[in-house]
């Protein structure tokens, strides 16, 4: 019989080939990424190997000094800048550091406004009165100039600090009747509603910085919804930029609970300054108040304003409360923070922090046994306050400060404070300085709405021609 034989087709072979061809391509791109990781890695270490050098003898030993006049490129404010030390000014590292958590913590407030009575000793403060100046003269030489914070010398300046009877500059101060507003102008209505107030919450949104922030409607009883007024100060920008994302305000104008205020002719280009009249002087704008809060438009407050009163004036026997700082304890620190992030013009900084130490303020110390302050930088987002003498004349004493110098007020606080307390040594000041975590527990932190800018100099930015003792 004839022998039998498979035949070799053709699509066999075909197949052979197509696999061969597979597997290479396979190969390829296995190969090809690594070859590509292997330059890079073989990039990264020539380069690593003398980034580590120093600056200065790079280059074939040229100074970064010299490398940038080569280049005609301008000095950097952390090498010029020659009241620091160029460690302390050294721009943070490119390494990123462990984001730090700040948390609230828990608040045992009163388990209703129901349960709330004013301590019978309550109020048993330093007594004396104060009196505001709300006109000042053309002076002899025929020049002036109308301010809102006044015309005040170092002199006057200097005898404020006495807790007495006096009439001492506190904002609001008008020219003669020919001369124009100083700023600050208020609608006749709103003036009248604010007079009616005795306790009242409030806060401030000044060319549309901010969102606006609702209290927290079922955290405030019916009670304090009746007898608070909260009110909510902005000027025409802002007023317009709100109403037209919704806020509008109603025919009594309100937007919630806020009673909108609108502010014309603000007294300061700078508008972190001109917040900073509704932050210090409530005692102005509600005259009958005996209380007040203060937050800042990028809090919204989830607390009822009474049980606060409650526990950070009544209950530690305070008139006055204001948190800590949640980072930072020394106001030597908070000049450094505000140098490197570039919050305000650096020579006036120095002008305010120098003035400030040859009158006596020294670095905080935590070691003694009795501290004067836990310590001394405040976040001031957050003020509780009676209106009591001592806490008035300590809120314009501040705002002076911040109406001379920068408006930065956490570089002024503890220096207004320790010498209005050195200056009446039998008169206290009692001021509760609590944890920056309670201030979380009643008021949810947001961010702006626009980004914080490096501010100019203050126009009418004084310091002291004479030495001024302490």
């Amino acid at each position: 019989m004839p022998e039998r034989r498979l035949p070799i087709t053709a699509p066999a072979a075909a197949g052979s080939r197509r696999h061969s061809r597979r597997l290479r391509r396979r190969c390829r791109l296995i190969l090809l990424p690594a070859f590509a990781l292997a330059l890079l890695s073989l990039a990264y270490l020539s380069f690593s190997s003398h980034a580590n050098l120093p600056f200065h003898v790079m280059h074939h030993g040229q100074s970064r000094d010299n490398l940038l006049k080569q280049k005609d490129l301008e000095y950097s404010p952390y090498v010029t800048n020659a009241s620091m030390t160029k460690d302390e000014l050294k721009p943070p590292q490119s390494r990123r550091k462990p984001h730090k958590r700040y948390v609230s913590c828990e608040i045992l407030f009163l388990p209703s406004v129901d349960y709330i009575v004013e301590p019978a000793h309550y109020g048993n403060f330093t007594q004396f009165s104060l009196n505001y100046i709300l006109n000042e003269e053309v002076p002899g030489n025929g020049f002036f100039e109308p301010l809102f914070g006044g015309h005040q010398s170092l002199q006057d300046r200097e005898e404020t600090y006495n807790a007495k009877d006096q009439t001492l500059h506190c904002g609001f101060v008008k020219g003669p009747d020919d001369y124009p507003s100083t700023g600050f102008d208020l609608d006749e209505n709103d003036r009248r509603y604010m007079a009616t107030c005795h306790v009242a919450v409030s806060s401030c949104i000044f060319g549309s910085s901010d969102y606006l922030r609702r209290p927290t409607k079922s955290r405030i009883g019916s009670y304090t919804k009746k007898n608070v007024c909260f009110v909510m100060f902005m000027d025409e920008l802002t007023l317009a930029t709100l109403s037209s994302e919704g806020h509008m305000p109603d025919e009594n104008r309100f937007v919630g609970l806020w009673r909108i205020v609108v502010v014309k002719n603000l007294p300061y280009k700078d508008m972190r300054r001109a917040g900073k009249v509704p932050k210090f002087l409530a005692h102005r704008l509600f005259p009958s108040a005996m209380y007040s809060i203060w937050l800042d438009s990028k809090l919204r407050l989830h607390a009822d304003p009474m049980l606060i009163i409650e526990y950070f004036l009544w209950r530690k026997k305070a008139e006055y409360a204001i948190s800590m700082h949640y980072d930072r304890s020394c106001v030597w620190e908070e000049v450094l923070q505000n140098k490197r992030l570039n919050k305000y013009n650096h020579a006036a900084i120095d002008k305010q922090f120098h003035f400030y130490q040859s009158d006596g303020l020294v670095k905080f110390n935590d070691s003694g046994q009795l501290p004067v302050l836990p310590s001394y930088v405040p976040e001031g987002s957050f003020i509780v306050r009676s209106h009591t003498p001592m806490s008035n004349l300590f809120s314009c004493l501040w705002f002076n400060e911040v109406n001379r110098f920068t408006s930065r007020d956490q570089l002024s606080f503890t220096y207004t404070y320790l010498k209005l307390r050195r200056t009446n040594p039998g008169k206290p000041f009692h001021l509760n300085m609590f944890k920056d975590c309670e201030r979380r527990a009643i008021a949810k932190l947001f961010h702006h709405r626009t980004n914080e800018t490096t501010d100019p100099p203050p126009a009418n930015l004084r310091v002291d021609k004479t030495s001024i003792q302490g």
